[in-house]
Order: C-alpha cells, then sequence, then structure tokens
C-alpha cells in the first residue's frame, strides 16, 4: 500500500465511522447501549473469523497483549460513546470523539515518553474553548452525554498511538480480530453487570445492525489498522479530524438537525486546534 492509498483509506474509514454516529444514534431508539454494543460486536467477530489467522502462526503473548488493550480501549471507549448519545446529539458527539487527534500526543507522552511542545498545549486548549462553545453554554452547557463522551475521546486517542505501535508489528486481520472479540466480552460483562438489557427488533434496528457491523466494526478497523502501518499516528490523527464533519452533514441530512452558529464556532475550533497540533513544528518531542 503506498503512502496515498493509505491516506485514502484511513479517509474512507473516517468517512464511514462519521457517518455510523446517526445508525448508532438511531438503533439507541430500540435497544439499550450495552446490549446493542454486544451484539454488534459480537457479531463483527463473527464475521471477521472466517479467514483469520488464528493458529498459523500461533499468536504470542506479547500479540494477544496487544490485541486485549485495544480491545479494552475500544470496549470503554465505545460504551461510553453509545451511552452518551442516549442523551447528546450525532453531531456533538462526533466533535467530541475528534478531540481523541489532540489528545493522542497527551497519551504518547504518558506512554512512550514523547513531550509535545507549546504549539501542541496551544492546540489542546483551543478544543478545549471549542468543546465548550460546541456544547452549547447558553443551554446547560456539557450534558452528562457529553461527559461519557470525552471518555471515549481519551479511549480513542490511546488507541491511535496503540495502533501505530502494533500494526507494523503483527498481522492486521488477527489483531483486528483480536480487538474486536475482546470488545464483545468485555461489552458483555458490562452489560450483565449495569443494565436490565432490552432490545425491540424492527427493520430499522436490523439495517443500523448491518450498517455498523459490516462497515463501522469489521471494514473500518481493517483499513485502519493496515493504513497505519504506512504513516505515524500524527498523520492518522489529522485524517481523522474529517469524522466529525462527516457525522454532521449526515445528521444534518437524515435527521435535520441544526447547529447554531456558535456550536458550529466551537466545531471549528476543535478542527483548528486538531490542524494545529498535527503541523510539523508541533510534532512531540521524544524525551531525552
Amino acid at each position: 500500500m503506498t503512502r496515498r492509498q493509505a491516506d485514502l483509506a484511513l479517509l474512507l474509514a473516517t468517512g464511514l465511522w462519521g457517518t455510523s454516529f446517526v445508525a448508532v444514534k438511531s438503533a439507541l431508539g430500540y435497544a439499550t447501549p450495552l446490549t446493542f454494543l454486544t451484539i454488534r460486536f459480537g457479531l463483527a467477530a463473527l464475521v471477521l473469523l472466517p479467514g483469520t489467522r488464528l493458529l498459523l502462526p500461533r499468536p504470542g503473548p506479547s500479540e494477544l497483549r496487544g490485541g486485549a488493550l485495544l480491545g479494552l480501549l475500544v470496549a470503554v471507549g465505545f460504551i461510553a460513546q453509545t451511552a452518551g448519545l442516549v442523551i447528546t446529539t450525532p453531531s456533538r458527539s462526533a466533535f467530541i470523539v475528534a478531540v481523541s487527534s489532540v489528545l493522542a500526543p497527551v497519551i504518547a507522552l504518558a506512554l512512550i515518553g514523547e513531550r509535545p511542545n507549546s504549539l501542541t498545549v496551544g492546540a489542546l486548549a483551543l478544543a478545549t474553548l471549542g468543546i465548550y462553545l460546541l456544547t452549547a453554554p447558553d443551554a446547560g452547557g456539557l450534558n452528562r452525554g457529553d461527559l461519557l463522551t470525552l471518555i471515549c475521546a481519551a479511549c480513542f486517542g490511546g488507541q491511535i498511538v496503540a495502533v501505530t505501535e502494533l500494526a507494523r508489528r503483527y498481522d492486521a486481520r488477527r489483531l483486528v480480530f483480536i480487538q474486536i472479540a475482546s470488545t464483545a466480552v468485555i461489552a458483555g460483562l458490562a452489560t450483565a453487570l449495569f443494565e436490565r438489557p432490552h432490545i425491540q427488533w424492527t427493520w430499522t434496528l436490523v439495517g443500523d445492525l448491518a450498517y455498523t457491523v459490516v462497515f463501522a466494526s469489521t471494514f473500518c478497523f481493517l483499513l485502519q489498522m493496515r493504513a497505519q502501518r504506512e504513516m505515524s499516528s500524527a498523520r492518522a490523527a489529522l485524517i481523522f479530524c474529517f469524522e466529525p464533519l462527516f457525522a454532521a452533514v449526515t445528521s444534518w441530512l437524515v435527521l435535520g438537525e441544526r447547529l447554531s452558529l456558535l456550536q458550529w464556532s466551537g466545531g471549528a475550533l476543535i478542527l483548528v486546534g486538531m490542524v494545529l497540533a498535527e503541523l510539523p513544528m508541533s510534532r512531540p518531542l521524544r524525551a531525552q
């Protein structure tokens, strides 16, 4: 895969993830959040199973730990995001999730000792102001759904860094399978512990599940894993900046959602902050 093909592949995945916010919001009208996630990722693991090399060669302990770590980050992220979507709107959720691109340098600092410079710190400040404006301070500010979505952003920021570190070492499809299967197991445990499962089977729910399983939970993760072999986590984060734009356009077209000028300004500040964080001079420096 060339660098241009990798960019296009990740942009396609970003677009599909952006449109999936509306599908998830629709599905939550018929199923409780954790139940929906368990079914979604359980089916996704079954879709990926054929063609995944599980035994030849046999995965080593480090590969299993890496896949499980990805699964934990994705599971907690999607649990927080899906629960948040019960309360907040698809476009607000997508803009807040996109902060994961700005959080990635902070997570890299904690995990691999990379120190962000002053420009990255400024980008984080812009994104924080953007979140404040986006979440309509004149209408009560951050709601509980927005706060849950911020947890999701932190987890997805960690996943961006982890994929960059793991994708070049291991089989992409098997790593995605371990990630998705782990997500399904964690979501199932969370359902048993914290939720009274409810699901109302309708054709709308079936369509939402089909879209999120085939595209957002399998195809997109495969594209991400293969594309990030050819790029840095900073470049990947920059491409992910486009996710909220796809989500906002889809929410406008499908749900007729409208954002105020103040909210659009907040979303624009988040995007400016993310782009600023990925400028060449803002790339984090490895600690000595």
